[in-house]
């Protein structure tokens, strides 16, 4: 009788047991996991076009705030390109003036548009998109500056 027993509790056991181990596997994980916030900005210059914040190009983007990221984290902002001058120009970006220096490598910052051509009058949306990496550190706040260039 005994025996019979054990036999019908050994699998609930077993099952208690199991959800007790995958239990404490998920809170001693969260209690090695350490998260380091980074506040950031960025700003935006134009060199023949126009940046703007919406699709009719009305509203011009000087700026960007990437918010609160954290490492190994990226963040992506969708901005608007239009050709303001009198030729066709095709697109480039660049970042520089860095702060602190150090950010420029494990903060990148890409976007799609690499390479586009715009007609005269022409608009197009773009996404910059920031990437900070995991093992980031003694960075807690950054901004740097983000060019938009079009030429002929």
């Amino acid at each position: 009788m005994k025996f019979s027993l054990l036999r019908k509790l050994s699998p609930r056991l077993i099952l208690v047991i199991a959800a007790i181990v995958v239990l404490l596997s998920f809170t001693t994980a969260g209690l090695l996991t350490v998260t380091q916030t980074i506040s950031s900005s960025g700003t935006i210059t134009a060199l023949n076009v126009g940046v703007y914040s919406d699709s009719a190009c009305t509203q011009s983007l000087t700026s960007i705030s990437w918010g609160q990221i954290a490492p190994g984290d990226s963040a992506s902002k969708t901005i608007y390109i239009k050709n303001t001058g009198n030729a066709p120009i095709t697109l480039s970006m660049s970042t520089d003036s860095w702060s602190p220096s150090g950010a420029n490598g494990p903060i990148t910052i890409t976007w799609d548009k690499s390479g586009a051509s715009l007609n005269v009058g022409q608009s197009t949306s773009a996404v910059l998109s920031l990437a900070v990496s995991s093992s980031i550190s003694g960075i807690t706040s950054f901004s740097v500056n983000i060019e938009i260039i079009g030429s002929g």
